[in-house]
């Protein structure tokens, strides 16, 4: 993702707050802003103006994963909570600008996000953004990957992302169920058939209502499928099909969405067990 330097100068201004359409930022406010963003910056003698520091750190980071985190923590509303100023007009004068690079800011879930012009929502922020954990950080560098390669028209790229972080997710996952878990055979589907048990989402449990025992029984179809189509389509094997976007849009996303799911029931049902204790 890449603004162009007019957006940059706008967006520069929502941050420091020199617009009047956005809260103030003092010199050391935005050495804190850029190094929540994985600077390490120090404010003091010798600092750059305010616009000219802020401009040349969005530079820095413009045309990569993080823009898109600058662009959200930009307009987080809870920095508007307050204040005089209101984070939905702020968003409506960034996007009279940011529409020309083909993004837009939205809100969803209370939260700024970005999405691109042709519909595709770009997700901000990772599960495991502040972890240290390579297997964290691997997961994390799979969403932000897949979500490049899709926007630099490599979807063949993009699937075996998608491919590539599902697995991990269950990786870990099984990691967190099962103290010593069996070496990962490289059977995606397998794998997932694990966690589900692990995690008692088996659509043949007796507990479970019909229209239930079809989604979880849908759920097991889609990682089959990405796993097939990373096969077919992505890049780690010879190709037998050429990848459409819309193709990738559907793998990465369900991708995603999959991890989303995994990550939560783990999490809901952990909180169960604690509660319980």
């Amino acid at each position: 993702m890449k603004l162009s330097e007019r957006t940059i100068s706008v967006l520069a201004k929502i941050i420091t707050g020199d617009e009047d359409i956005s809260p103030y930022r003092s010199g050391p406010k935005l050495v804190n802003f850029f190094n929540t963003l994985g600077s390490n910056d120090v404010y003091g003698q010798g600092f750059p103006s305010r616009w000219k520091y802020v401009e040349d750190k969005i530079r820095e980071f413009n045309d990569t994963e993080n823009i898109q985190n600058i662009l959200c923590q930009a307009l987080d509303p809870r920095d508007f909570m307050g204040t005089e100023f209101d984070e939905q007009k702020a968003c409506e004068y960034l996007n009279s600008w940011l529409k020309y690079d083909g993004y837009e800011m939205i809100f969803h879930q209370g939260l700024a996000k970005v999405r691109d012009l042709q519909g595709r929502n770009v997700r901000c922020g990772n599960p495991f953004q502040s972890s240290e954990e390579e297997a964290h950080i691997f997961i994390d560098e799979q969403i932000q990957k897949s979500e490049k390669k899709i926007q630099e028209g490599d979807y063949d790229g993009a699937i075996t992302n998608a491919r590539s972080l599902l697995e991990s997710v269950l990786i870990e996952l099984e990691k967190q169920l099962d103290e010593n878990p069996p070496k990962f055979d490289g059977d995606l589907l397998k794998l997932y058939k694990r966690v589900q048990k692990g995690l008692r989402l088996e659509p043949g449990r007796s507990d479970i209502e019909r229209p239930l025992k079809q989604v979880l029984s849908g759920l097991t179809s889609i990682v089959g499928g990405i796993s097939s189509l990373s096969n077919r389509m992505g890049d780690r094997h010879v190709r037998s099909y050429k990848p459409a976007k819309h193709h990738a849009e559907l793998v990465v996303n369900a991708g995603k969405t999959m991890a989303n799911f995994l990550f939560q029931t783990h999490s809901y049902q952990k909180e169960l067990r604690d509660l319980q204790d």
